[in-house]
């Protein structure tokens, strides 16, 4: 990984901490997932994990840091790499295919934060069926965040690769 694919992961990580604390004040409506699962189809699958475990650490910084940041991690972690090995052998995926992606990891994303709930010894159903609706709105806005920041973010990947040469790693 150069220099420049750094950069760029770490100013894509301050644009999703940004866009998280913008949006902290309505429930699950945030646009980290869909900035690690494009910077993840763009870029790779380590980049998807390095933008997860960046997001989470400097946004938890500012909202609040517990142990549930490590399955904050875990879950966007898992969420970029399997974006970047979508990218990696996928690579003409449509942009209705990623934000269908996008639904299933907010639901996948709340399934995994309920876990800490069954790890902490608490009852799991009734946490994630109680966060439920709040995993629809994460799922929701992914989708909808997908849909916004891709042409933009698309072009931008696009322009970086030609003039920089990164590849998916």
């Amino acid at each position: 990984m150069n220099t420049y694919k750094l950069t760029l992961i770490a100013m894509l990580s301050a644009l999703a901490v940004a866009g998280r604390l913008v949006m902290a004040n309505v429930p699950n409506v945030q646009p980290v997932t869909a900035i690690i699962i494009l910077s993840g189809f763009w870029l790779g699958p380590i980049s998807g994990i390095a933008m997860a475990v960046l997001t989470t650490l400097l946004s938890n910084v500012l909202l609040g840091m517990g142990y549930w940041t490590i399955w904050q991690i875990t879950a966007w972690g898992m969420i970029g790499l399997i974006a970047g090995l979508l990218g990696k052998f996928f690579k003409d995926i449509p942009i209705w295919g990623l934000a269908l992606y996008g639904f299933f990891s907010g639901l996948f994303y709340g399934f995994i934060i309920s876990i800490t709930m069954k790890a902490a010894g608490q009852p799991f159903w009734g946490y994630y069926l109680a966060g439920l609706p709040f995993d629809l709105n994460h799922a929701a806005s992914n989708l909808v965040f997908i849909l916004v920041l891709s042409p933009v973010l698309s072009r931008l990947f696009q322009q970086y690769r030609n003039k920089h040469a990164i590849t998916r790693v």
